[in-house]
């Protein structure tokens, strides 16, 4: 195996190496490593699709000073403004808006391949959740949420919780195109919030 992928190098540049190989979470963790961002540099956002009923993960990262990529508005929820859909922002700003741009890491785990990456909606709320794509490989995890809802089609900011932040991938030390929603550990706790279950009533006396 080891001879092939020296000979695949010697001929192919390094995307089309990696394209080539299955990226599971072992074989991630051997070709890319994880580079700390300044995390007021980007936003997380709930990104609205069609009128509002449903939202994606949008995330916008602000690489020069030329002009600002996104303005965010501090109100509750708070709002964000995608100033970098109005002009060409080619070298200015980065837009993450799927599975390609962005995926979940913990510690040395490149876990993007066996976890999807989802806004919901949750009791008034927007939560960005990590699911498993496959049996056991672990828990639903809460990775942020808007603390709040409105009514338009408005981009809501999505803020971590505690533990998780952003960091970008990184291979042979070269940073890539591509961030992580990253934490260190697992969480204690790990899990989407259900609703409340109704309490059952209590047995009629005399029935038992």
């Amino acid at each position: 195996m080891f001879s092939l992928v020296r000979s695949l190098a010697a001929v192919l540049p390094i995307a089309s190496l990696m394209a080539a190989i299955p990226l599971g979470p072992v074989q991630a963790r051997a070709l890319f490593s994880a580079m700390e961002v300044d995390q007021t540099k980007f936003v997380i956002v709930a990104a609205p699709i069609g009128h509002g009923e449903r939202a994606q993960l949008n995330i916008y990262e602000q690489r020069s000073e030329a002009r600002p990529c996104f303005a965010v508005l501090q109100e509750n929820p708070s709002k964000v403004d995608p100033l970098l859909a109005t002009f060409d922002f080619t070298g200015i700003c980065n837009r993450f808006i799927d599975g390609n741009g962005y995926s979940l890491r913990l510690g040395e785990k490149d876990l993007g391949s066996v976890y999807r990456i989802s806004v919901i909606r949750e009791r008034g709320d927007n939560l960005l959740v990590a699911f498993p794509s496959e049996p056991g490989v672990g828990p639903e995890m809460v990775l942020a949420r808007s603390g709040g809802h409105t009514q338009n089609s408005d981009y809501l900011l999505l803020k971590p919780e505690p533990g998780w932040k952003l960091m970008r991938r990184a291979f042979g030390g070269r940073s890539l195109g591509h961030v992580y929603l990253y934490r260190e550990v697992w969480p204690a706790t790990a899990g989407v919030p259900k609703p409340q279950e109704e309490a059952a009533p209590p047995p009629v006396p005399g029935l038992w």
